[in-house]
Order: C-alpha cells, then sequence, then structure tokens
C-alpha cells in the first residue's frame, strides 16, 4: 500500500532561520520555535499569523529570544506552550491569553542543589501541574509548571549514564517519560516510583527524537543511525526485550518523529530532506515526500481522521518554513 500526502501551504512568512520545533494548538494552530529565537503562532486554514479570537488588545507572542529555541511541548489542551532556549532558559506561554506564566534559568546554580543543569529537551505533563527536562548530565529533572512556583525542582532522577540528554517525553497517560541520549539508548522512567524502569539500547548513534502512540503503549525513537525503532514499552523491567519494529529507509540522520492520532501511521523527517510515512502495522513507508532541505520537527494533527482518511500533519526545517501537508483526497 501506499499513500500521496499533498502539500496544502506554508506559512505566510518564513521565519529568518530553521524551525527546530513545531506543534498543534489551540483551535487547530500551530506554534513553531525556530533558530532565530522566536516563537510564533499559525492559523492552519491559511499559515497567516494566528490570534485567537478572543484575543485582546494586551494579547502578546513572547519577544525573541537572542539566542536559538530547540524545545517545545504544547499541553495536550492546547492552551499552553513550553519551550526552550539554547542556553536553557525554559518559558511556559499560554495561546490564548498571551500571557507568559513562567520563566526558569535551569542554567542558574540552585540554592543547595551543587552545580547547575541547564536544560535542553523539555516536556509538559498532560497534567499540566509538572514537567520534565533533559541536558547534558544525563539527569531527568521533574519540575513544578504551576504559575506560583514555576521551575522549582520536584526531583532528579539520574539514567545511570553521565551522557547528553537530547530528548525527554511524557507520555499521553502522564506515567512515563521517555529520555533518549546521544550514545543511542532510550530509558523510560515511571513517574509514580521515580525510577528508571526500561533501558533500551537498539541504536547505534544519537536519539534525536521520541514519540508516544495515543495509548502510551508504544514508543517510537528517531536516531542519527538512520533509523527508527519502535518499542513496547509494557515489556519487563531490564535492558533486554522491549523493541518490536525497525523503520529503515531514511538515507541520513533521522531528526523527529510523531505517531498519528489513530496510532495506524508514523512520520519522521530527516536531514536526507524527506518525510516520509510509515504503516505500523505493516512496519513500511507508504509514503515519502521531499521537502526543500533538513526537516527538523513533524507533527500529526491531534483530530483523529475522518473514516477512510489517513489525516494532515505539518512540518519545520532547515529554510525557515512551517508547511501543512493532507492526505491525498480529504480537506483535512
Amino acid at each position: 500500500m501506499s499513500l500521496a500526502f499533498l502539500h496544502a501551504h506554508d506559512c505566510s512568512e518564513a521565519q529568518t532561520d530553521s524551525v527546530w520545533g513545531v506543534s498543534w494548538a489551540r483551535n487547530d494552530a500551530v506554534v513553531s520555535i525556530s533558530a532565530d529565537g522566536s516563537l510564533k503562532q499559525w492559523a492552519s486554514s491559511t499559515g497567516e499569523p494566528y490570534l485567537p479570537p478572543n484575543a485582546t488588545a494586551e494579547y502578546q507572542t513572547p519577544s525573541p529570544h537572542t539566542l536559538g529555541l530547540v524545545s517545545l511541548s504544547v499541553s495536550s489542551d492546547g492552551r499552553r506552550a513550553l519551550y526552550n532556549s539554547l542556553e536553557g532558559l525554559t518559558s511556559l506561554w499560554n495561546v490564548e491569553t498571551g500571557r507568559m506564566e513562567g520563566t526558569f534559568e535551569s542554567f542558574m546554580r540552585e540554592e543547595g542543589m551543587g552545580n547547575a543543569e541547564a536544560a535542553w529537551s523539555v516536556s509538559l505533563n498532560p497534567s499540566g501541574s509538572t514537567y520534565a527536562s533533559a541536558g547534558s548530565h544525563g539527569n531527568l529533572t521533574i519540575r513544578s509548571a504551576e504559575a506560583e512556583t514555576f521551575g522549582q525542582k520536584i526531583s532528579t532522577v539520574f539514567s545511570g549514564r553521565n551522557k547528553f540528554g537530547m530528548c525527554c517525553s511524557f507520555s499521553p497517560d502522564g506515567r512515563r517519560i521517555a529520555l533518549s541520549s546521544e550514545i543511542g539508548h532510550v530509558f523510560i522512567l515511571d513517574v509514580e516510583s521515580n525510577t528508571f524502569v526500561n533501558t533500551f539500547t537498539s541504536h547505534a548513534m544519537s536519539v534525536r527524537s521520541v514519540a508516544w502512540s495515543p495509548d502510551s503503549s508504544l514508543l517510537m525513537s528517531a536516531s542519527e543511525d538512520k533509523r527508527l525503532i519502535l518499542y513496547d514499552v509494557r515489556a519487563s523491567s531490564g535492558n533486554a526485550g522491549g523493541a518490536v519494529a525497525t523503520f529503515s529507509g531514511h538515507s541520513s540522520w533521522v531528526l523527529c518523529a510523531d505517531i498519528s492520532p489513530d496510532g495506524r501511521y508514523g512520520l519522521s523527517g530527516s536531514a536526507d530532506k524527506s518525510i516520509k510515512v510509515w504503516d505500523i502495522a505493516a512496519r513500511a513507508a507508504v509514503s515519502t515526500v521531499q521537502d526543500t532541505g533538513e526537516v527538523w520537527s513533524v507533527s500529526w494533527r491531534p483530530i483523529a481522521p475522518a473514516v477512510g482518511s489517513v489525516g494532515a500533519f505539518v512540518s519545520g526545517g532547515e529554510d525557515g518554513v512551517v508547511k501543512w501537508w493532507r492526505g491525498a483526497g480529504t480537506g483535512a
């Protein structure tokens, strides 16, 4: 089986440097972050800059940061965007009101906490009360996402490897956090026990991205070894087992991944300037879209596709352009 995805449209104004993150937000809008330090919000129907219907004159999009923005996590209800800068400034912005709800300088030493660990990747808990962060020390840190205590450390767990944490991501049910590293390992933290319960070592190089299935039972990882690997995180603890499929076909680093809201398809973007759609059950690529540059971020539309439809997704990459794609024969 093969599928066709059509290029629907681009954002109306390219960002001045690479788009390093894209994610769907409230009212079917899309939030993007860029190496130029800016966060922007777009109307998915037109690609124009987006303002919520009830936005007041005081509504503000965050001012551009002096350094690039490297990590983006939008809450499950699409109302808040958590993002992180190159040096580790973590910010929480309300996409509906335009208010900044919290900022935390993770690169600053905390009293009584020893050396600082600047955040690189951040992820909001689906409950919205906490967020996870990872960086250079191989730790996974959980902090408060509440306005009054934003950034306050709740716990830190060492992965057992003093290697750079490339990506962290809460599962949709909020019960687990996946952490990937520069040496190709993927760790699974059980939130209730605050311990790592699985370590997967299937990749030979850095794991750039991880993506959860909607039911939180599967995890997909994207690596510089040109492969994606699918894990069943319900497997028993330990280093053995867990990996249930390998997806090969990209000719260079795989930089990003996502899983569709119905759990049927995987999505990946690569330094080979292509986007691939994978049939998870068939373990095969069913569509390849050629782009103009490295593809740094992809995100499926979170709305479940209509019967007979494969849905739609958005991408961002080296050319600074946010792009919308839809399955052929659908109006998604």
